[in-house]
């Protein structure tokens, strides 16, 4: 299974996403490795379909869609949790999307 955190070097917050999702990889005994994917142009972030720092995406899908937009580019993104808006998503929040997109068991 793959497992990609798309970032980009100015973002404050790609890496505690980072920790948050391989912790909870760890705790249900998921396998999957996480790899990092450094987005370092606007013209890559178009081609991937950046939607900012950081995404996390199973098998190529972003576990937290954003949606359409016109324009792909390098910027920071934010998540709307429990405790307001934040730049990684929660703990929880990972566990319940890792499980709808079968990576952990529900």
């Amino acid at each position: 299974m793959k497992v990609e955190v798309l970032y980009f070097d100015g973002c404050p917050t790609y890496r505690e996403a980072e920790e948050t999702l391989r912790e909870v990889l760890a705790e249900a005994g998921a396998g999957a490795g996480v790899a990092l994917v450094a987005v370092n142009t606007d013209e890559e972030a178009e081609r991937l379909r950046f939607p900012g720092s950081p995404t996390i995406r199973v098998e190529g899908e972003d576990l937290f869609p954003a949606g359409e937009r016109g324009e792909w580019r390098l910027g920071c993104r934010v998540y709307a949790t429990p405790e307001g808006l934040k730049g990684s998503p929660t703990k929880e929040m990972l566990r319940q999307a890792l499980e709808r997109a079968a990576v952990l068991p529900s």
